[in-house]
Order: C-alpha cells, then sequence, then structure tokens
C-alpha cells in the first residue's frame, strides 16, 4: 500500500471512530489527565485509536485500563541529545528512555557525523527506524567543529542541505562556530540559510557571549542556546529572543543556576534536555523524569516543569502532533504517580504500551552491520616533554562543567623533563589522531583527575573524536593506547602493565552493539576501576571526553596542540 493510500485508511478508520462507527482500540479511565493548555488535572476518560488520540467524549472501546491512582501525561521530550554519549544503538537507546517516560527525543548526531560522515548519520537514521522510540534529527552544522583539529570528515552545504531535507530532520544542528557566524564566514552563513529556505529551526552554541557579539549571531538565525553557565548569560540570551535549553547532563549540569529564570508565564522560552548522558546514569537516576524531579525539588511548580519536558520542546521544533493532550495527538503517553518523585509507571507510544513499571514490553532487534572504521595509530608514539621554560599550561577541569581553565604553574621535572606529578594532581594528556593515519599528536598536562597511578584511554573525544589519553606511567598509557586500537575503540582502564577494564566500542570508536545492561554493566567496572588508579570523578571518561572540545572555554588539547579557545588559536605548553 502507498503511503498517501495507508494515510487516507488511518484517516478513514479514526473518522469513523470518531462518529461511533466502529469502537476506539483503547479506554484509559480513572487518571488525572493534565491539561497543558489550562494547567489543570481532570479525571476524565482518553480514547486512543490508530495510535492517535481520538477524544475523551465517552464511546465504545475495545479494551480499558484502569489507570486509578495516577496522573497521566504527555510524553517526555529531550530537546538536544547526543545519541553517541550513550554508547548504545538506538534501539537499546529506547530499551532504556521508554520505561523512564522519554516517548521523544532531537539528536544532533554530529559525533558520528564527525567519524563516518553521512554514511554514519544515515546509519543512525535507518537503525532508529527499528525502534518505538521517537527519534528525530538536525543536520550537522560544524564538521568538523572548527579548524584546529585533523577532522575525518567534512560535511559541505550540499551535504547539510540533503541532510536537511529528510522529513526525520528538524533543523539545522548547534552552530558551534560562533566565532565563524559572528565574522560572517561564507560556508557558516550558506548552512544556516540552507535551514531558513526549508523553514527549519536552527539551534545555537554560544557559551560566554554577549553584548553586540550575542546580537550578530542572533541576527544570522540560531534560536537556541543550551550552554548558559549563569542566570545573568541565559537571561540577555532569554531578552534577545532564544529559547533557552536548561541542560541536565552527566557532566554540564545547569538546572539549579537557571532554574530562578523560569516563569509559568514565560514556559514556552525554555525547554529541559540532556545533552550528554550516560547510559548507567540513565538506568540508576533516570532521564527527563529525573529533570522533572530535580526541577520540583528546586521549587519550580509542577505544573511548568511538565510543560518544559512536553509542550516547549514540541512547540519550538514544529512538532504539532505531540507535547499535549488532545484529539489528533500522537498517543505519546505517561502515567506518573506523583508529580513530585515523577515515578512513571505506564508509557505508550503511538497507541501502544511499550514499558510498564520500569520494564520495557517490547523486543530490540540487533543493530545492522555499520561502516567499518578501524584505530589508526603513530608507528611510535614519544610521549617525553623537554623542558623548555619555567611554567607550564595546564588544562584545568571544572567540577559539574565541561569548560575548563588555563592553570599556568610550574612543572614537576626529572631528568630535564616536564613529568606526571600524582602528587599535585598533575597528569600528562594526550590526543592522538585516529582516523587518517597522520601520525599527529599532542603532549600535555591535566589537573583534576586525582589519578595516581596508570592510565585511561579513549576513542570517545568530541567533536573530531580521536584518541585521548590521561595517565601517570608513560608505559601505561602506550598499553591503553594499543589495547583500544586492538578493540576497534573505546575505553580502556590500565595499570602497572595489565588492562584492568574495558568497553568495546567498535561502531565509530563510539557506540556498542551489545545489549544496555551490558553496556552499563561494563562502563560501571571501567569506572570502578578507574577509582582503583585514586580517579575522583564520578565519570572520569565522560569528563575526559570534553577536553579535545575547540569550541568550549577556555583551554582544550587536539591532535594538532592546545587551544586556547577564547582566543581560538593554538598556544605553547611551555610559558617562558
Amino acid at each position: 500500500m502507498a503511503f498517501g493510500e495507508e494515510r487516507n485508511s488511518i484517516v478513514r478508520r479514526l473518522l469513523r471512530a470518531a462518529r461511533g462507527e466502529e469502537p476506539a482500540e483503547w479506554r484509559l479511565t480513572g487518571a488525572q489527565v493534565f491539561d497543558t493548555f489550562s494547567g489543570e488535572f481532570k479525571e476524565t476518560d482518553l480514547y486512543l485509536h490508530q495510535g492517535r488520540i481520538l477524544g475523551f467524549e465517552a464511546r465504545e472501546a475495545l479494551q480499558t485500563i484502569d489507570l486509578s491512582g495516577r496522573y497521566l501525561l504527555p510524553g517526555f521530550i529531550d530537546a538536544h541529545l547526543h545519541l553517541e554519549s550513550s554508547y548504545l544503538v538506538p534501539q537499546e537507546l529506547a530499551r532504556v528512555l521508554l520505561p523512564r517516560g522519554t516517548t521523544t527525543v532531537v539528536c544532533d548526531p554530529h559525533e558520528i557525523a564527525n567519524v563516518l560522515g553521512l554514511e554514519g548519520v544515515y546509519y543512525l537514521l535507518r537503525e532508529a527506524e527499528r525502534t518505538p522510540l521517537s527519534v528525530f534529527f538536525t543536520a550537522p552544522s560544524c564538521v568538523p567543529a572548527s579548524g584546529l583539529e585533523t577532522p575525518a570528515q567534512v560535511l559541505d552545504v550540499d551535504q547539510v542541505a540533503e541532510l536537511l531535507r529528510d522529513p526525520k530532520v528538524l533543523g539545522l544542528a548547534e552552530v558551534m562556530n560562533f566565532p565563524g557566524v559572528i565574522r560572517g564566514e561564507p560556508e557558516v552563513l550558506a548552512k544556516i540559510q540552507a535551514a531558513q529556505i526549508l523553514n527549519k529551526k536552527i539551534d545555537g552554541h554560544a557559551p560566554g557571549i554577549s553584548g553586540l557579539s550575542l546580537e550578530t549571531y542572533r541576527l544570522l538565525g540560531p534560536a537556541s542556546d543550551h550552554e548558559c553557565l549563569t542566570l545573568e548569560e541565559a537571561q540577555e540570551k532569554l531578552s534577545r529572543g532564544f529559547t533557552i535549553f536548561i541542560r541536565r547532563g552527566t557532566v554540564a549540569n545547569n538546572l539549579p543556576a537557571l532554574l530562578p529564570l523560569v516563569r509559568a508565564e514565560r514556559f514556552v522560552s525554555f525547554c529541559f534536555c540532556s545533552d550528554d548522558l550516560s547510559p548507567s546514569e540513565i538506568r540508576i537516576h533516570g532521564h527527563m523524569d529525573r529533570i522533572l524531579r530535580e526541577a520540583v525539588a528546586s521549587g519550580l511548580d509542577a505544573i511548568t516543569a511538565i510543560r518544559l519536558a512536553t509542550f516547549s520542546p514540541a512547540l519550538f521544533f514544529g512538532l504539532g502532533d505531540r507535547g499535549a493532550l488532545f484529539p489528533g495527538a500522537r498517543a505519546d503517553l505517561v502515567t506518573v504517580k506523583d508529580l513530585k518523585e515523577f515515578q512513571v509507571q505506564e508509557v505508550f507510544s503511538r497507541g501502544k504500551l511499550v514499558a510498564c513499571q520500569g520494564k520495557s514490553l517490547f523486543t530490540a532487534g540487533s543493530p545492522t552491520p555499520a561502516p567499518a572504521h578501524p584505530v589508526r595509530l603513530p608507528a611510535r608514539l614519544d610521549l617525553r616533554l623537554p623542558i623548555r621554560g619555567s611554567k607550564i599550561r595546564v588544562i584545568g577541569l571544572v567540577p559539574h562543567q565541561i569548560v575548563t581553565e588555563e592553570l599556568i604553574i610550574r612543572p614537576s621535572v626529572r631528568n630535564g623533563e616536564a613529568v606526571a606529578d600524582p602528587s599535585r594532581d598533575l597528569a600528562k594528556i594526550v590526543c592522538v589522531e585516529r582516523h587518517r593515519g597522520t601520525g599527529n599528536y599532542t603532549v600535555g598536562f591535566v589537573r583534576g583527575f586525582g589519578l595516581k597511578t596508570g592510565a585511561l584511554a579513549s576513542t570517545v573525544a568530541h567533536d573530531s573524536h580521536h584518541l585521548l589519553l590521561v595517565g601517570i606511567e608513560e608505559t601505561d598509557l602506550l598499553l591503553a593506547a594499543e589495547r583500544v586500537r586492538t578493540l576497534g575503540g573505546g575505553q580502556v582502564v590500565v595499570k602497572e602493565g595489565k588492562v584492568l577494564a574495558e568497553l568495546p566500542l567498535p561502531i565509530a570508536g563510539l557506540l556498542s552493539p551489545l545489549p544496555y545492561e551490558e553496556v552499563v554493566e561494563r562502563l560501571l567496572r571501567v569506572r570502578e576501576a578507574a577509582k582503583e588508579l585514586g580517579c575522583t570523578l564520578p565519570d572520569p571518561f565522560m569528563s575526559l571526553s570534553f577536553l579535545a572540545l575547540p569550541v568550549i572555554p577556555k583551554l582544550k588539547i587536539t591532535d594538532l596542540g592546545l587551544v586556547d579557545v577564547e582566543k581560538f588559536t593554538f598556544v605553547d605548553l611551555f610559558v617562558p
């Protein structure tokens, strides 16, 4: 049956059910149903048919579910998510998100795009169609993120425009090259214009910019921002017409800082998002349900919180068929026991019960084979750093943020070389180009991991996803690099010449084909192993992954050198 014929058949069946000529498939009764538009709860029946909400008026139904004692809400929507940060293919992501009440996600696939290009994005698009989770995408705008690293792929204007024409692609992904926008670089502006021509949204990414620069950035198209760190920054962006995405991720948590800005009367100017979230954190603490719980605990009223997790993101992205409960809306529904803990009970996706009491009720198929992409390393890595100055630049981690500090300190010296020093929380960090086999790599220092010994390695390194190493002993650093190459990508913990734990990520060095339970188990093991090295971070690999991102201030590392992000230029490790 052709698409148009199938759609007409569904419409005819909906009309027959609406007129009472055939029974509805489901009657949901007994719940307090959320009216998004009035902000009230009403005890009323809700009828579902052909994956849609049929209405509220009494009629015949084939099946009835008693939801007494529950609140019935629209399915939760994550306005900005990097699927790759979960390490899960879409089928497995659905198994962990749907039981938490999330029925729609808007994914920016620029991680896999940086590694596999268009082929990688289309791989995720195809895999996402095989799951009851509603997965939308935005077209990566900055592949590569900057000219300060060796890219594996480049998406030009024509390729971005091709993606934008896909109905599952809702807009242009976060425009991270905000200096390029402000300077009016033709390639960046052409991508923005491609989205504007197709009347699609443009996500922003502009940490810390204000004044004339901010106005120029907004003038040229970006309409949202999820990088606000302070209330003052968010207030200025709000007043310039940005929709503020309030982020609660594994590393970056802007919820406490930004919630005081939210008002019930201007809820449409805010959305909740997770950005980057570990699968173990989702499984243990939750996803959008956790954000709702923490927002209400911080003083936001429950009605406004629910709107930020449902109606606001639907409105921003033009998803007129969801985000609220009304006749004709897609039947994505969530029940919770109360409006404080938001403990999810039943979850419907397109009118089908897909999760209940925290368990998924569907079977995820195995992922199809992904494009091959081996890890290519230099024939030799020389990690020695002969002294060339009295001080060194050190990347300083900032707790609960992906921004970093630039620390200027005296190095620890042994045999005329700058070395790692656990007594000063000073570890070596190495970024190695892994895609093209160029042999490029950079060695520097980082403070904040708390390592006493050993090494960590990961091929998850935003955004070009080269190999990142951090550790104390050079022999362990080299072993970790070699083990990652053998795995074809992944995360490894090494101590005293032995591999303690590992998480293979053979799909582009970013994703695992394994069931999410096994991915979470392995992920917890590598974290525990990192603790054995003295690491004090709750999720060291997530923190490590952002240290190669040269569009987030202040000091970052790429395969080409140390980067002062505020100046958008390379700087020397040694300071005279």
